[in-house]
């Protein structure tokens, strides 16, 4: 056996040394002889992310600046004007200013464009990374040229500390069901966790529901950290299961738990992945808590970064991990990709039983299955490209200056007269929201005019155009709930920043309100779980 492995290890050896010196060669080709000169460096980085595609999309290479992004998210903390911006076409947007942060006291606002930073302008600024121009040493300035509302503004900002912190609100529903939302796992997740228990707990709080619907994971000792406060010591969380041995491991709770017996309600929905996966697969394998909301991601890869030549890195998945029952929850089957590309889901396939502590019925493959699955229309591909436009954004950015104040954020609903002026606004607004098809459809007509078509194509793609607009309205209709839902957050938002959506969101959302609701009828509870 040692004798096969080993021939097995040498010709893959020979393979992969054979690939990379006609690799070399053609590369030394390239540059030597091609016609017209190239960038070694964008070809080189193009030729590594082009490879890495085939594999999964965690799978990743890392340039300088690339790892100090890295940094950032697994610190949680920098320094810069603290705000969420978002950088395309050579635009730079202020998408939202955080609260209390040196931009928010500056003046910026949700909908600025930053047009010049300091003495760059950005139309022509060609580095990677316009992100790098705004983070800087605490208490020094940043001069920005802002356009807002046709208006050109001078902003000048001075950085601070920026701290993200991954609970950004928890408090009380009632007198006694506490709230802590929890968006990422950073280095600073389980100790911001344990804090607003500890502060709900002084407050009261005899049961919590905490929600961690979006949340995409982040670091696995974290997710370990964070059951740990509902599970007792020296407890399987999750296990890894490498190819490497050394990069298996078995992970236990190592501390004492804050509580092992308050009723707790774990929300998630189809963007809880990774570590958000691991906390609610094991409090389920556990029995330790009812999963509510909608089937998670189902991302049961773990990756880990390896330095590689030049200060550059590589993340790369390494294993698979597996909840306490022995559940592997990854969805997407990326070793058997078809011919044209498409990846299989494990849950097509067989799906396994396993069970939890109680003898409960779990299944692998395709996620956690909640323990109370809440119905709602699946939410269509039409809708997913209208969140991944710029329309509701822009939408509410022009909302936002028509209405001085809204209503407080605990009171405020989103009327229908409200999505109403929102699809009207798709209809007059048609560039801001385009899908696949109707973009080819108009390079289509931009061809035919250069090959000398006349008017008369315009007039009629003009009408077909609008029909199109018409049937998408009449589609997306399909998940009103959802959009309007997108809506409410982001104009609460623009007035009473991340802590009043959620303020609004403890009033309103019905998942929340059926999570609490559960939470009262003790019975109904200890039958889930038994």
């Amino acid at each position: 056996m040692f004798i096969i492995v080993s021939i097995s290890f040498k010709s893959d050896f020979f393979e992969i040394a054979k690939q990379l010196e006609i690799y070399s060669t053609l590369f030394k080709e390239l540059n030597m002889y091609y016609i017209d000169e190239i960038n070694p460096a964008e070809l080189n980085e193009i030729a590594m992310k082009s490879m890495l595609k085939r594999l999964d999309p965690y799978t990743n290479f890392y340039d300088e600046q690339g790892i100090e992004d890295v940094r950032i998210k697994r610190s949680g903390e920098y320094g810069g004007i603290g705000a969420y911006t978002r950088y395309k076409d050579k635009r730079l947007f202020i998408l939202e200013p955080y609260k209390e942060s040196p931009a928010a006291k500056a003046g910026l606002k949700a909908g600025d464009e930053v047009i010049q930073i300091d003495d760059v302008i950005l139309k022509e600024f060609e580095g990677k990374s316009v992100s790098n121009l705004l983070r800087g040493t605490p208490d020094t300035q940043v001069k920005l040229k802002v356009l807002r509302q046709g208006k050109k503004l001078d902003i000048t900002v001075q950085r601070g500390k920026i701290e993200m912190n991954p609970v950004p609100y928890y408090g009380m529903i009632d007198d006694e069901v506490g709230y802590i939302a929890f968006v990422k796992f950073n280095k600073k997740a389980s100790k911001e966790v344990s804090k607003a228990f500890r502060d709900l707990k002084s407050q009261g709080m005899k049961k919590l529901v905490l929600d961690i619907r979006g949340n995409p994971g982040g670091l696995l000792s974290e997710a370990v950290n964070i059951t740990n406060i509902f599970i007792p010591k020296d407890k399987i969380v999750v296990t890894t299961k490498s190819k490497v041995k050394k990069w298996s491991n078995t992970y236990k709770t190592r501390k004492e738990p804050l509580d092992l017996e308050m009723p707790l309600v774990v929300l998630v929905n189809g963007r809880s992945a990774s570590a958000s996966e691991i906390v609610s697969g094991s409090l389920q394998d556990y029995d330790r808590a009812v999963i509510m909301g909608e089937r998670s991601f189902g991302k049961g890869l773990v990756q880990r970064y390896r330095k590689l030549a030049y200060g550059t890195q590589m993340k790369l998945t390494i294993s698979k991990y597996y909840t306490p029952s022995g559940r592997c929850i990854q969805e997407l089957d990326y070793s058997n990709r078809d011919k044209e590309g498409h990846v299989p889901k494990f849950s097509d396939g067989k799906v396994n039983s396993f069970k939890t502590a109680h003898g409960r019925k779990v299944f692998d493959g395709g996620g956690i299955l909640p323990d109370v699955t809440l119905d709602k229309p699946q939410t269509l591909d039409l809708t997913k490209e209208l969140f991944a436009s710029d329309a509701l954004f822009n939408f509410v950015t022009d909302y936002y200056y028509r209405h001085p104040s809204i209503a407080p954020a605990q009171q405020f609903v989103l009327d229908d007269a409200i999505y109403t002026q929102f699809t009207d606004y798709l209809k007059t607004h048609l560039t801001g929201f385009m899908t696949q098809s109707e973009k080819l459809l108009e390079q289509s007509v931009k061809k035919a005019k250069k090959e000398g078509f006349g008017d008369k194509l315009t007039a009629d793609y003009t009408v077909f155009q609008q029909a199109i607009a018409d049937k998408k309205i009449a589609t997306l209709s399909q998940n009103k709930g959802d959009i309007m839902e997108r809506l409410t957050e982001e104009i609460v938002k623009r007035y009473y920043y991340r802590e009043g959506m959620y303020q609004q969101k403890l009033a309103f959302d019905p998942v929340i309100v059926q999570a609490t609701e559960l939470l009262h009828k003790e019975k109904q509870y200890k039958r889930i779980l038994k």
